[in-house]
């Protein structure tokens, strides 16, 4: 579904030369749910952006269920990028003046859905994060926990083969962190792939792969068992 192969990424100033990825390397399977850590500064952030054509890249070759992205213009990526993506965002990113079901219409109206269909898409998304009661609350009225779940419900609204959540939790107490985790493995069952970036290591060790990266390569790949829900012990 992704594959990327001797991926370089550098970052020039007059003075400065970053090589943010280098050599880099990474397969994830239709279905996986891959966690990605390191320390600050080693990548994550970028391989993140190249993933979701938020970035290009300078040599290598990256293929997303198919599609060469380096053939492509930046329509063609945008395209792609709104038909096949969903992003999670650590700050939520939602609109403050609108409500929920507002928030999550905006990216489908730039997709140009009909009305009709976009009520079923938001109808449909907010009930599968346990927000359907909610449709005309603003996002001010909610917890951190919901406003994530939001944030969730408006990628899932798209229906995207796959989410990419860069640090889903951070702005999370651990008990919205567990619940917002078991509904991204819920929606991962489901048949969604999932790419997470995080720091918590409790909730990497519940993904299905654990990649670390180092220095703009990936350093170790972990395959993890399953780990119980510590609400339900």
């Amino acid at each position: 579904m992704l594959k990327m192969t001797n991926i370089k990424k550098i970052f020039r100033t007059s003075l400065v030369e970053t090589h943010a990825l280098r050599d880099f390397n990474l397969q994830v399977d239709e279905g996986e749910f891959v966690a990605v850590t390191g320390p600050s500064g080693s990548g994550k952030t970028t391989f993140l952006n190249i993933t979701g054509m938020l970035e290009t890249f300078n040599s290598g070759s990256y293929f997303l269920d198919g599609n060469d992205v380096s053939q492509l213009n930046d329509n063609q990526r945008s395209r792609l990028r709104n038909e096949k993506i969903g992003f999670i965002f650590q700050s939520f990113n939602l609109i403050p003046d609108l409500n929920l079901f507002d928030n999550v219409d905006v990216p489908l109206r730039y997709r140009g859905f009909n009305a009709r269909d976009r009520r079923e898409r938001i109808e449909n998304a907010l009930e599968r994060v346990g927000l359907s009661a909610r449709l005309k609350h603003l996002p001010s009225q909610l917890s951190g926990g919901q406003q994530q779940r939001v944030a969730i419900a408006r990628a899932l609204a798209g229906e995207p083969r796959f989410l990419l959540a860069d640090e889903p939790t951070g702005n999370l107490d651990s008990l919205m962190a567990r619940q917002v985790m078991q509904l991204l493995e819920e929606i991962n069952q489901q048949g969604t792939t999932i790419i997470m970036v995080t720091h918590d290591a409790e909730l990497a060790r519940r993904a299905q792969r654990n990649i670390h990266i180092v220095d703009g390569q990936v350093s170790d790949y972990q395959k993890l068992q399953p780990v119980l829900d510590l609400a339900e012990a």
